[in-house]
């Protein structure tokens, strides 16, 4: 049976992309919409070649909604921030394995949190670097764009990673970058259960049917 068949495809949508005027307005839109969870890109300007958002403006995302918050910590020595993200409302937290040379420690750290555990890695990163805390996490996140910036075009390069991850990972694996409802379909078909989408959503003049193309292209 394939993925198609067996796993639930959730749909998350990348506020990164959303207006941060009418913040929480955007996130109950895509709420209302049909996603399964927010996805919230955290980046310090050091790990990342831009600067995003912390705590103070999760815990007013954390008031414009019940869904899960997924917050992607794209940040040097993330163990730092731990507890402040989970108090300001993260569900899921994920690291990345380049951030920190306590890569162990910290997905410990996040677990005592209270937060779900995710591990991710850039583009150029080899996926055998993650195989040795896959029984740490809950969640594996794939880039499949150079994280800092939204808007960035889809490589395809990256599914190869997700099969090898799919094969010894019964948890959740994350694609998060160019996915949109024409590369959905290669996204879940190499065993992806969450699709993170900013453009193809809140670009959208009908964001109930984007979410919608984004399932159905993915087989759901």
């Amino acid at each position: 049976m394939n993925a198609k068949n067996s796993r639930k495809i959730l749909v998350a949508p990348s506020i990164l992309s959303a207006d941060f005027s009418r913040l929480a307005e955007e996130i109950r839109d895509v709420e209302k919409a049909g996603c399964d969870m927010i996805h919230v890109d955290v980046m310090d300007g050091h790990f990342v070649p831009n600067l995003t958002l912390g705590p103070p403006v999760i815990r007013w995302i954390r008031k414009a909604t019940h869904l899960p918050l997924d917050v992607h910590l794209m940040i040097e020595e993330p163990a730092r921030y731990l507890e402040n993200f989970r108090k300001a409302g993260a569900d899921w937290i994920t690291i990345h394995i380049e951030a920190t040379d306590r890569v162990g420690e910290t997905l410990e750290a996040v677990k005592k949190t209270g937060a779900k555990a995710g591990i991710s890695l850039r583009p150029k990163t080899p996926v055998q670097k993650i195989e040795g805390f896959l029984l740490q996490v809950d969640l594996v996140l794939i880039m499949s764009v150079e994280p800092g910036f939204g808007g960035q075009a889809f490589m395809p390069e990256m599914m190869d990673k997700v099969r090898i991850v799919r094969k010894k990972f019964n948890g959740l694996i994350s694609v998060d970058g160019g996915v949109n409802a024409q590369t959905a379909s290669q996204a879940v078909n190499a065993g992806t259960d969450i699709l993170v989408a900013g453009t193809a959503i809140f670009a959208a003049k009908d964001r109930s049917e984007a979410i919608r193309q984004l399932r159905a292209n993915g087989g759901v």
